[in-house]
């Protein structure tokens, strides 16, 4: 059987995936808000590698390629595709990568739009529909039948997974398989050879069932970034509190124990019907060179980016405004998937 391993976020990159929200869905009441963060994440990425970008139809890529010559972004460091798709979450609805006997092939899971709490018939097909579309270089893509985002798993590119029994066990999205199937599942599909499964963490206002990419993730094959809560008073603090408990217990693959960064949670920001938004400094989105951190206007901004910095000494910190993505109960590592080395047509 051939060897398949599913890289770290931080292997190189042809490029990003972006859906650009559109007037048609969910982000309407912030639709301008919400396009000045994407351009925001153009304009940090274009240096760095390409940008893969979703238009609805024909009169939104013409609107999407005016706001970008406004920012005087490189229009060689972008490829448009018009696919119509019901939101813009790419992170979850975007192909998963795996390198099978050094090359690259595309993994197409299902996606139901987080146990069928939004329509998701659109986005379903949109991986599907970038390769019908000659969207990628020679690789293959390949079905499978489970139900699985992107933003529910993390690797650290040597055979260990990240995620939550929360999310991956939920009964809306695989109720014919329990947590051994779906361990097989992952195991056959991207080569992994052991998960880290934790059952204890999550945050108010993700309506994800506890991605992971919103509470703990790899920054390299030792260190592990995890949002964390000192206030007492929050109801953050205990779920964190034992879910770090979890991380300290996990051991690395040679047994020995993994290295802990808190990354802290901002104060609390509430959406204009009085829920609590989901802001997470772990949603965070490794390029070449650089990573991007999502920021919310708190003063925990400057700790969350220096603590990171320290994880990733090699490469350049870009603070992202991400206020306006929390709206709709996520953020910037939600909206993006990055496509590795190998995946775009040269």
């Amino acid at each position: 059987m051939s060897k398949l391993q599913l890289p770290a976020e931080w292997a190189p990159q042809d490029g990003i995936m972006l859906t650009w929200p559109h007037p048609h869905g969910d982000w309407l009441p912030w639709l301008s808000q919400v396009e000045h963060v994407y351009s925001q994440i153009v304009t940090a990425v274009s240096p760095y590698e390409q940008l893969l970008i979703i238009c609805y139809d024909q009169q939104h890529q013409s609107h999407i390629e005016n706001i970008l010559h406004q920012q005087g972004v490189d229009q060689n460091q972008f490829q448009f595709h018009i696919i119509r798709g019901n939101d813009s979450w790419a992170r979850d609805h975007g192909p998963i990568t795996v390198i099978e006997e050094l090359s690259p092939k595309l993994l197409d899971f299902g996606f139901n739009g987080w146990g069928n709490k939004y329509e998701a018939e659109q986005d379903n097909l949109i991986s599907q529909t970038l390769y019908n579309q000659k969207a990628f270089a020679d690789v293959d893509i390949e079905a499978w039948p489970l139900i699985l985002e992107g933003g529910s798993i993390d690797s650290d590119g040597q055979g260990t997974l990240l995620t939550t029994e929360h999310c991956l066990l939920s009964p809306t999205r695989n109720p014919q398989l329990n947590k051994s199937d779906v361990e097989g599942i992952l195991k056959t599909s991207m080569g992994i050879d052991r998960v880290l499964w934790l059952n204890k963490g999550e945050l108010i206002g993700d309506d994800t069932d506890c991605h992971i990419d919103m509470l703990a993730r790899f920054c390299d094959v030792d260190t592990i970034a995890y949002t964390d809560c000192d206030d007492e008073s929050d109801p953050h603090y205990l779920p964190l509190k034992d879910m770090m408990a979890e991380l300290t217990a996990f051991k690395k693959a040679d047994g020995q124990p993994y290295k802990l960064v808190a990354l802290p949670i901002p104060k609390a920001i509430y959406n204009q019907d009085g829920q609590r938004l989901p802001a997470s400094y772990a949603n965070f989105l490794i390029i070449n060179q650089a990573v991007l951190l999502p920021t919310y206007g708190d003063e925990m901004d400057k700790v969350a980016s220096q603590r990171l910095s320290r994880c990733f000494p090699d490469r350049k910190i870009i603070e992202i405004n991400c206020q306006a993505l929390i709206e709709q109960f996520g953020s910037l590592h939600c909206i993006t998937m990055q496509l590795p080395k190998g995946i775009l047509r040269p």
